[in-house]
């Protein structure tokens, strides 16, 4: 049995496994890498990369089964698929779609003469599913997620990035006039731009109030780790932050900062896809603006980052690394903050909670 990773296929497949048979018919063994399922040993492997492959290497399988299979490596599949060599042996496998041009698509799906069948479910074949649920989900997704998760289809990603975006909308002229927390969102660069974003929390509302935006490139001069530092803290003033959420790859400013005493800090979470999910879903349900008299570089990069086309040749969602600095900024305060719970209130970001006003 094989995920992503170990932990996500005990979360996602052997724990409701365990739920259905029962303690006594089930035993995991973490440590061996081995789970019993009324006296069957079946092996457990994570397929995180490409070096996964040797993991398996050698085994004689009588079956197996794979969760979420896009996100796996293609050298992992192909291998297992090769030790699948005692007689009747089959693979039964899980996954959402993806793009139209990834591997499991064009090389398997798509392929006539396999000797394999597909099924295409959608929420509502889910029993389980509380409809009220099914109907909170597809309000949250919007465009290229809402087709994959929500319709079942493997489409491109076309264009920008936020095309649910609307300056008449999401910029605004006025904002509250007081926030229940604040958070600074940090892309740090050096031969890119330095961006802070203040982000005001009201309710199940973020209001983006102000942006630090110093382009070395532009200006000719970069600045040194402590100048920026003072920098974040004049931009700060006197508000008292629940987060300043930073990319942890820029290690050097994190350490300036906490010597200056500068906190709290908070290492953002650098999922990119799921953080551009999480942006937009704010966007379409209108709980996320912009102060259009402070934010010039944030509202640029809103209208001019979109997807790269030629990522999409290899099966690959990805923005192209361009017009992005404010953008990331925002995104590792809304990926990160709902991540690291700072509160019950930050959770109710997107689970619902007291509209400001």
């Amino acid at each position: 049995m094989v995920g992503k990773t170990e932990r996500t296929l005990k979360r996602n497949i052997l724990d409701p496994i365990e739920q259905i048979v029962g303690t006594k018919r089930f035993k995991y063994n973490r440590g061996l890498g081995e789970v019993y399922i009324c006296g069957r040993r079946i092996y457990v492997v994570g397929a995180n990369d490409e070096r996964a492959e040797g993991k398996i290497r050698g085994h004689t399988l009588a079956g197996a089964y794979g969760d979420e299979l896009t996100l796996w490596p293609e050298s992992f599949f192909k291998m297992l698929l090769s030790r699948l060599s005692i007689s009747g042996a089959k693979f039964f496998g899980t996954t959402n779609p993806d793009s139209p041009y990834h591997w499991l698509k064009t090389e398997y799906l798509d392929k006539e003469g396999l000797n394999l069948k597909s099924w295409h479910f959608t929420l509502e074949d889910n029993p389980n599913l509380d409809p009220a649920y099914v109907e909170a989900l597809k309000k949250e997704y919007v465009g290229l997620w809402y087709k994959r998760f929500i319709l079942g289809l493997w489409v491109l990603a076309e264009g920008a990035v936020y095309d649910m975006w609307d300056d008449q909308v999401h910029a605004v002229d006025r904002v509250p006039v007081r926030f229940d927390r604040y958070y600074l969102g940090v892309d740090y660069g050096t031969n890119n731009p330095t961006v802070f974003l203040l982000i005001g929390q009201a309710g199940q509302l973020l209001y983006v109030l102000d942006e630090y935006y110093w382009d070395s490139s532009k200006t000719g001069r970069q600045k040194t780790d402590a100048e920026y530092s003072r920098d974040l803290q004049q931009f700060i003033g006197n508000r008292r932050l629940q987060a300043i959420i930073i990319d942890p790859s820029a290690a050097s400013f994190i350490t300036q900062l906490r010597r200056d005493g500068v906190g709290p800090i908070r290492e953002a979470d650098n999922s990119v896809l799921d953080g551009i999910r999480n942006v937009a879903s704010f966007l379409s349900g209108k709980r996320l603006f912009v102060y259009r008299k402070k934010c010039p570089n944030l509202l640029k990069e809103f209208s001019s980052y979109v997807w790269d086309p030629k990522a999409q040749q290899r099966g690959e969602d990805k923005p192209l690394k361009q017009n992005d600095h404010a953008l990331d900024a925002l995104r590792y305060v809304v990926q990160t903050a709902m991540k690291y719970n700072f509160d019950t209130k930050a959770v109710d970001l997107l689970r619902g909670g007291r509209v400001y006003g």
